[in-house]
């Protein structure tokens, strides 16, 4: 039970933490940043490992960088998205 606690409650920091590096405006408030967090975890993991502190089963530094470039890319693809219509 604690375990999915803290993983909840890590995955909200690391998408409001890479939301504030990457300068974005993440939709969906709470909700957005704790998804940006879980895919960013993923993504980050996936890219660059597991190195880093851990907690909550997050390696929080590549979860951090992961969470940017997925909050970057989600941004370009609105962008894009608003400029072809």
């Amino acid at each position: 039970m604690w375990g999915i606690i803290i993983s909840i409650v890590m995955a909200i920091v690391i998408g409001i933490i890479g939301d504030a590096i990457a300068g974005g405006d993440m939709p969906g408030g709470i909700i957005g940043s704790m998804v940006a967090g879980f895919i960013g975890a993923w993504l980050g993991a996936y890219l660059f490992g597991s190195f880093g502190p851990v907690i909550g089963n997050f390696a929080v530094i590549p979860a951090i960088i992961g969470t940017m470039l997925f909050i970057f890319l989600l941004g370009l693809i609105s962008r894009l998205l608003r400029r072809a219509t």
